[in-house]
C-alpha cells in the first residue's frame, strides 16, 4: 500500500496534472471540452458543466493535497468560469453545457450537475476561503432542497425555470427512470463536501435524511447490491447492477457518513458498505480488474477508467476497515498493476484510456476528453491514496 500511494503521487503530479493544465482555455474561459482518441484537440467543442466543475475539485484539492500553490491560479480559471458561464444568473443553478466560447447551449438544470457545483465550490473555498464561492454552494443546497425534491426524494431534471422535464440524461439501458441511485449518490458527495465547510444543521439533517433513502430504498440486501433506476415510488425499473457505481458508494458513503460523527448511523451505513465492497469483488473481480456492469444477468466486461479508479479505493478503504480482508488489499495491488499497465495511456501527451476490452486492448471509438471523461475519478484516486499514507507526500 505504501509503494502504491507513492507511486500515485507520481501520477498525480507527472501525468494527470500537466495533462489537465494543457486544457485551459486562454481566450474563452474555462477549460477544453473535448480530445479524440488519437490526442485531437476539438477547441469548438462543447464545455460541459459537469466536466468544468470537476475540473475546479480537481485543481482545488490538489492545490490542497500536494500543498502547491502554483496550482491554485488553475482553480481559480475553472472558478470564474463557473460562476461567469455556467451560472444562470435569472433562474439560479447551473446549466448542463455551455457553447465553446461560454453561450448556454443546453440549459437543462438537473439535480446532478447542481450536486457537482456544490461539491467543486466548496472544495475551492476550503482553498482559498473565498466567501463568495461558499455562498454559491449554499445557494444551491437551498435550490436542491426547494426545487429538486419532493415527498418521497430527490427528482431528477428540469427546464432552465425549474419546470420537471424528462431525464433522458441519466437514464440509461432502455429505460427512463424518475429517480436514479446515481444523482442521489452524487447529491450525499456534495453535500458531504459542503458539510466538511459551513457544519450546518440543516446539511447535516439532508445527509441523514439520503442515507435513510440509501439503507431502506436504494440497497438491495436480497442481492447484495444497489439499484440503479427507479420510477417515484422506488420501483426498480430493471435488473442491474453497476459494479462501478457499487464499489465507489462503499467508500464515497463511508467518508460521508463519518463527517456526521454518529456512531450508530456510521456503524449501520458501514455494514452496508462491507457488503457492498464484498459482493463486487466476488461477482466482478476477474483477472486484476473489474467488470462494469451486469443486466439481466449478461455481465458487461468492459474495463471502463473510472471504475477501476473506485474499485481500487474501494478495496483500500474495505482492507482499511477490516485489515483481516487481505483479499481486498491484493485486489487493490493488482488493480494498480492494471491500471498503470494497461489503462494509463503511456503516449506522449497521453493520460488515461476511456475503455478496454476484456483483454485490455483499449478501445479506439472512445475519447480522451469529453463531457464525462475528467479527472475526478483517477484524480481523486491518487489524492485519497495520498491522503490514506500522509507520509507519502510531505
Amino acid at each position: 500500500m505504501r509503494r502504491i500511494a507513492t507511486a500515485a503521487a507520481e501520477m498525480l503530479t507527472e501525468r494527470l496534472l500537466p495533462f489537465w493544465k494543457a486544457l485551459r482555455d486562454e481566450e474563452h474561459g474555462g477549460y477544453y471540452g473535448y480530445m479524440d482518441f488519437d490526442h485531437r484537440l476539438d477547441r469548438g467543442a462543447e464545455k460541459g458543466c459537469i466536466l468544468n466543475s470537476r475540473i475546479l475539485w480537481f485543481f482545488s484539492e490538489a492545490a490542497m493535497t500536494l500543498q502547491d500553490n502554483s496550482l491554485i491560479p488553475y482553480a481559480r480559471h475553472a472558478y470564474d468560469f463557473l460562476r461567469e458561464k455556467c451560472w444562470d444568473q435569472t433562474h439560479g443553478g447551473v446549466y448542463w453545457s455551455l457553447t465553446y466560447d461560454g453561450k448556454p447551449l443546453d440549459d437543462t438544470k438537473h439535480t446532478y450537475n447542481q450536486a457537482f457545483a456544490i461539491y467543486a465550490l466548496s472544495a475551492y473555498y476550503r482553498l482559498t476561503r473565498e466567501q463568495e464561492a461558499l455562498s454559491m454552494a449554499e445557494n444551491l443546497f437551498r435550490l436542491i432542497e426547494e426545487k429538486c425534491r419532493d415527498e418521497g426524494g430527490y427528482l431528477e431534471a428540469f427546464s432552465r425555470d425549474f419546470q420537471p422535464v424528462s431525464n433522458e440524461k441519466l437514464s440509461e439501458n432502455g429505460v427512463l427512470a424518475e429517480r436514479t441511485m446515481n444523482t442521489l449518490l452524487h447529491v450525499f458527495e456534495g453535500y458531504s463536501g459542503l458539510y466538511q465547510v459551513n457544519r450546518s444543521p440543516a446539511t447535516a439533517n439532508a445527509m441523514s435524511y439520503i442515507l435513510g433513502l440509501y439503507g431502506k430504498k436504494i440497497y438491495d440486501p436480497e442481492n447484495r447490491r444497489q439499484n440503479v433506476f427507479f420510477d417515484k415510488e422506488y420501483h426498480s425499473l430493471i435488473d442491474l447492477t453497476s459494479y462501478g457505481h457499487d464499489i465507489e458508494s462503499s467508500w464515497l458513503i463511508d467518508w460521508g457518513c463519518g463527517l456526521l460523527e454518529n456512531p450508530e448511523l456510521t456503524e449501520r451505513i458501514a455494514a452496508i458498505n462491507s457488503e457492498l465492497a464484498d459482493s463486487t469483488l466476488q461477482s466482478a473481480f476477474r483477472n486484476g480488474s473489474l467488470a462494469n456492469e451486469c443486466e439481466n444477468g449478461v455481465v458487461d466486461a468492459h474495463r471502463v477508467w473510472w471504475v477501476q479508479a473506485e474499485a481500487l479505493l474501494g478495496f483500500v478503504n474495505e482492507y482499511r476497515k477490516h485489515p483481516q480482508r487481505t483479499d481486498c488489499r491484493d485486489a487493490a495491488a493488482a488493480l494498480w498493476k492494471f491500471i498503470t499497465e494497461k489503462v494509463e495511456d503511456h503516449r506522449p501527451g497521453g493520460e488515461w484510456y476511456w475503455r478496454l476490452d476484456e483483454q485490455g486492448c483499449p478501445d479506439q471509438a472512445k475519447p480522451t476528453v469529453e463531457p464525462w471523461k475528467c479527472p475526478y475519478h483517477n484524480g481523486r484516486m491518487c489524492m485519497e491514496l495520498i491522503r490514506r499514507d500522509p507520509d507519502v507526500y510531505v
